[in-house]
């Protein structure tokens, strides 16, 4: 039921080209012999779950870091952000979230504020699991500043047999926590540099929820007084 549910969700604009070629392409296969044709069936509802868009419900207390992508956890470490954001050699605590091809691959904001700044950079396509991938991959960064003038860092990166990443936002834009702002096809990787004093609530290997699932809470961080 639930992949039923998914598959019957509106899909993401960028899919729409796709699901009428996968279609297109299993008339053919239906014409040259049946069995091609059902393979051709099962492709295009592949093709209808990848660019799924459900609606999410978004955490909106202010400190929050919230996942800008659905997918596995599958690195937290200290780095430095992508140097064409100007943003100097200081490192930030960088939660990297990987996107296979069955997760949904829509993008958004992982907290509210206005776009300062985009920046496209051309690169490999390496498999998005590695490490080495958010240096060498093609890659899409956006930092955003919140109203309480931290910034957070969101880069889009292109994977083993991702071919375009989607942005539609530009700089000046405001943006809500959990806004969509673009999307990768077909598998990749997003990777959040957290603002200071940000403490990350996921672990290595967990499953996050785009929009859903709060990566780091800034407040934890703050002194309490009595």
């Amino acid at each position: 039921m639930n992949s039923l549910t998914s598959i019957l969700t509106p899909i993401h604009r960028e899919g729409h080209r796709w699901v009428i070629i996968f279609a297109a392409v299993t008339v053919v296969l239906f014409m040259i012999w049946n069995p091609l044709g059902w393979i051709g069936v099962i492709l295009t509802l592949w093709c209808l779950y990848f660019f799924r868009d459900p609606d999410r419900v978004t955490p909106t207390r202010a400190g929050l870091v919230i996942s800008p992508a659905d997918g596995v956890v599958n690195m937290i470490t200290e780095a430095t952000p992508p140097e064409e954001l100007g943003l100097g050699d200081m490192t930030r605590t960088r939660v990297s979230i990987f996107m296979n091809v069955f997760n949904c691959h829509v993008n958004r904001a992982p907290v509210a504020g206005r776009v300062k700044r985009v920046a496209y950079r051309p690169g490999l396509f390496l498999n998005a699991d590695l490490d080495k991938a958010s240096d060498a991959n093609e890659r899409n960064s956006v930092l955003i500043e919140r109203p309480d003038g931290e910034e957070v860092v969101v880069v889009q990166i292109a994977g083993l047999v991702a071919r375009r990443i989607v942005c539609d936002v530009t700089e000046g834009h405001d943006l809500s926590a959990g806004e969509r702002f673009g999307i990768i096809r077909f598998g990749s990787r997003l990777d959040v540099y957290l603002p200071r004093g940000a403490v990350p609530l996921v672990a290595v290997g967990q499953t996050a929820i785009a929009g859903e699932t709060v990566l780091a809470d800034q407040a934890l961080a703050e002194p309490h007084h009595l």
